[in-house]
């Protein structure tokens, strides 16, 4: 690997709450997964990020996900494939706004939490974000793990697909992410985390909670704002991979 982009949930505040320090994570990374208002975020939250990240040079990435502030959108909800469209083209008509007021805009789309999940396997929800996606900018590029149906329909439809793999999550012997309620479902160490980045550039290899070691291939890397110590983690991963030799940049 000679170039990687190095992605971050960001902007997933809500008024007074803040979860991260966006603008020191947006110095470090060179993409930006925007929560969108729907799970996380709000207008201020989302334009401050916008502008950062412009500042910044960083890519702005539409984070779109469930309508679901409570659960920080980790809930799945059984939503009408039509509605899930509406839901996911109004979250991109949002963020493109407050990108194009900051002089930058949006270079492709992540969902975020359950809706990452679901649509990995589920068709139909697939199908709905895929949707919403060809209906915004058919030339946008989607982000998501391989081997997703997610990127599968989405690459059918014409979308330029992009492999991820996560820095600060445990992996399952199956290549799935371990559930978020197991132990093992985090790495919160900066040292693990460089050891991760140095494996995968390296070697093209993550290891699994069990000890499996699992191929991968990926064009991004990315680092959750929510996971303790983030700000340490995205600063690990940066020194590691320039330390390896990678340049960091964006795929857009």
């Amino acid at each position: 690997m000679t170039e990687l982009d190095l992605n971050c949930d960001v902007a997933e505040g809500f008024g007074a709450w803040r979860i991260a320090d966006d603008d020191a994570l947006l110095a470090v990374v060179s993409s930006a997964n925007i929560a969108c208002g729907f799970h996380a975020g709000d207008p201020g939250t989302m334009r401050r990020a916008c502008e950062t990240s412009v500042r910044h040079g960083v890519a702005i990435g539409a984070h779109v996900g469930y309508r679901d502030l409570a659960g920080f959108g980790r809930r799945v909800i059984d939503v009408d494939p039509a509605s899930l469209t509406d839901d996911v083209l109004y979250q991109l008509g949002a963020l493109s706004a407050f990108a194009a007021a900051a002089g930058g805009r949006v270079g492709y789309v992540k969902p975020h939490g359950a809706l990452y999940g679901k649509i990995g396997t589920d068709d139909v929800q697939a199908g709905a974000v895929v949707a919403a996606v060809r209906q915004f900018d058919p030339s946008l590029p989607v982000l998501g793990m391989a081997g997703s149906r997610w990127l599968a329909l989405a690459e059918a439809a014409g979308l330029p697909t992009v492999h991820e793999a996560f820095l600060d999550r445990g992996y399952t012997s199956d290549g799935r992410l371990v559930s978020r309620r197991s132990p093992d479902a985090l790495l919160s160490d900066p040292v693990a985390v460089a050891q991760r980045c140095e494996r995968l550039v390296g070697k093209g290899e993550i290891v699994a909670v069990d000890g499996t070691v699992l191929p991968v291939s990926a064009r991004s890397v990315c680092v959750h704002s929510d996971t303790p110590g983030s700000l340490e983690l995205a600063r690990a991963a940066h020194a590691a991979l320039t330390g390896a030799g990678v340049e960091l940049r964006s795929f857009v």
